[in-house]
C-alpha cells in the first residue's frame, strides 16, 4: 500500500558519502525533509539541490533537516556534493530498499525504454516521525518554495516548538 499523510515514516539507516551512516531516528523531535531523486549531477537533480542548498537559512528557521537519497554511490554523492557545495547528506540506496519502502522506486519509461528507477518524490516527516506531507512527481520549479510553505504552515497550524534540528552534516 502506498504511504499516505499521518503514516509511520518506514525507518531507514544509509550511508553518506563519508561512509557514516545516517539513521532517521537520528531526528526524532525535527521536522525531516527527504528528498528522493533519481540521479546525482544530471540537469533536473542539480538544480532540485542547488534549491534547497540555497533555502538553507530557511529551512534552518523552520528547525528542519534536509537529507537528499538517491541509489548512486556515496563516491558519486561526494563528488555531487562537493562540485555544489552541498551543505547536506546525500544517502546511498544502491539497492533501492528505502526508495521502494516510501514506494518512490517506479518503473519508468524514456524515449520508448522502460526501465525502473526513483520518480522525483519529497516526504516531510514531523518530529514524531509520521509523514506530514507528500510532494510527488515533483517539477522542480516552485519546489522548494511549496515544501517551505508546507512546513511552516504545519508548524503555526500546531503551534508546536522544535528543538533545534540535530546535526546532518554533509562533509
Amino acid at each position: 500500500m502506498p504511504l499516505e499523510v499521518g503514516d509511520q515514516a518506514p525507518a531507514f539507516a544509509l550511508q553518506t558519502a563519508e561512509g557514516r551512516t545516517v539513521a532517521l531516528s537520528e531526528f526524532r523531535g525535527n521536522t525531516v525533509v527527504l528528498y528522493f531523486y533519481p540521479k546525482d549531477d544530471t540537469p533536473g537533480c542539480t538544480k532540485e539541490a542547488c534549491g534547497f542548498r540555497d533555502a538553507r537559512a530557511s529551512f534552518a528557521r523552520a528547525n528542519a533537516v534536509v537529507l537528499g537519497v538517491s541509489g548512486d554511490s556515496p563516491e558519486s554523492h561526494r563528488r555531487f556534493r562537493d562540485k555544489v557545495r552541498l551543505p547536506f547528506p546525500l544517502l546511498s540506496d544502491p539497492d533501492a530498499t528505502v526508495a521502494k519502502a516510501y514506494g518512490v522506486y517506479k518503473q519508468k519509461s524514456l524515449y520508448g525504454r522502460s526501465y525502473w528507477g526513483i520518480e522525483r518524490t519529497t516526504f516531510v516527516i514531523d518530529g514524531q516521525g509520521r509523514i506530514a506531507t507528500i510532494f510527488p512527481r515533483v517539477k522542480v520549479d516552485g519546489h522548494i518554495e511549496a515544501v517551505l510553505q508546507a512546513i511552516t504552515t504545519r508548524t503555526a497550524r500546531s503551534g508546536a516548538s522544535h528543538r533545534p534540528p540535530a546535526r546532518a552534516a554533509g562533509r
